[in-house]
């Protein structure tokens, strides 16, 4: 574990800073965002919702060590046009810490919370923005009911093999044996230095990042057992690669339309990841940003941009065979398209 830390302290050594584009959003006086808590299962949900809830709606799932605050920028943008929706999981921001001797830590568990949370709430169709954990909650969720599912907003958010980095040795180390001194090696992951490690790791400027993300997000990995939550939900992780061919055959058969944003420097989640799914989802769009894992940081505008022009296309009711011929019709070679804002720039 001492040679990874020092290989991620090496890394921040060297990063690269070029000017960065700010983040500003869209006025949202007619759209405020609300802060609600739902009970689900006993469980207090905490949620963040702006926009009219007639519209079509999108459902953001967040990634770790983080929470709805990752999208805090981006919601009153889209609730200007949609009906947006972000949830805290289970030992998260805001949401409920049950302990982990009496609550189960699975994704399993954490997609089934989700999903009962989208019940109470009445949203029978949306479209999925999932990032990081986000994805294994988020494809859960969408193959169980693809009916409701009308699109996939994909952010550095895995499910091929090949998107795993070396980064992940200590956590698979884990996997195989659940040692003392293993799980002492995955704490190191919900420190305040690896915490700020995961925001500016591959940003072109980490001085354009806001300290309020880690601050926010450590305060809530400091809580009173939640480490153990963190290892739980890191053991549990492995059981997500055995679901991976379960969902590309979702991918393949219902061929939900596609918008991959994906920040290219993430040191956990690789390129060759984001570009894995469209053997599956040929009809995805695929956009590289010279950015770190949480690319919403840095290429807000521009991601934001990309999600409204996406949305846009498919603002009418989703059938998912008709709408599979559409896709696949258009020819994998104008799909397939990518776009690098650093070659762009």
């Amino acid at each position: 574990m001492k040679t990874i830390i020092l290989s991620l302290a090496l890394a921040l050594s060297t990063l690269s800073q070029p000017n960065a584009k700010e983040i500003n959003p869209a006025p949202s006086t007619n759209n405020p965002v609300t802060y609600r808590t739902v009970s689900i299962d006993g469980v207090d949900i905490f949620y963040r919702e702006a926009g009219d809830p007639a519209r079509p709606t999108v459902v953001l799932l967040h990634g770790f060590p983080t929470s709805s605050h990752m999208y805090r920028n981006l919601i009153p943008v889209l609730a200007a046009e949609y009906h947006v929706i972000a949830p805290d999981f289970p030992g998260f921001g805001l949401s409920s810490a049950p302990a982990s001797d009496s609550f189960a830590y699975t994704f399993d568990h954490l997609a089934e919370i989700t999903s009962k949370f989208l019940a109470v709430k009445k949203i029978e169709q949306y479209t999925l923005y999932v990032m990081d954990y986000g994805a294994p909650v988020g494809y859960r969720i969408a193959a169980a009911a693809p009916e409701k599912v009308t699109g996939l907003i994909i952010q550095n958010g895995n499910a091929y093999a090949e998107g795993l980095s070396d980064a992940w040795a200590p956590i698979k180390a884990y996997w195989k044996e659940q040692s003392p001194e293993n799980a002492r090696n995955l704490r190191q992951f919900v420190t305040p230095a690896l915490t700020k490690f995961q925001y500016i790791h591959g940003s072109k400027d980490p001085e354009r990042i806001s300290p309020d993300n880690w601050i926010v997000d450590q305060t809530g990995l400091d809580r009173p057992g939640n480490s153990d939550i963190q290892l739980a939900l890191f053991l549990d992780y492995q059981n997500n690669l055995d679901r991976y061919p379960a969902w590309h055959a979702y991918f393949r058969k219902h061929q939900p339309p596609a918008l991959i944003v994906w920040g290219k420097n993430d040191p956990f989640f690789t390129e060759a990841g984001a570009q894995a799914y469209l053997r599956d989802l040929p009809g995805a769009e695929l956009h590289f940003f010279d950015t770190g894992h949480f690319a919403l940081e840095e290429a807000g505008n521009e991601i934001a941009a990309l999600i409204l022009t996406f949305l846009a296309r498919r603002n009418v009711q989703y059938q998912p065979d008709a709408e599979a011929k559409t896709e696949l019709t258009r020819g994998a070679a104008a799909a397939r398209r990518t776009h690098d804002l650093h070659n762009c720039a």
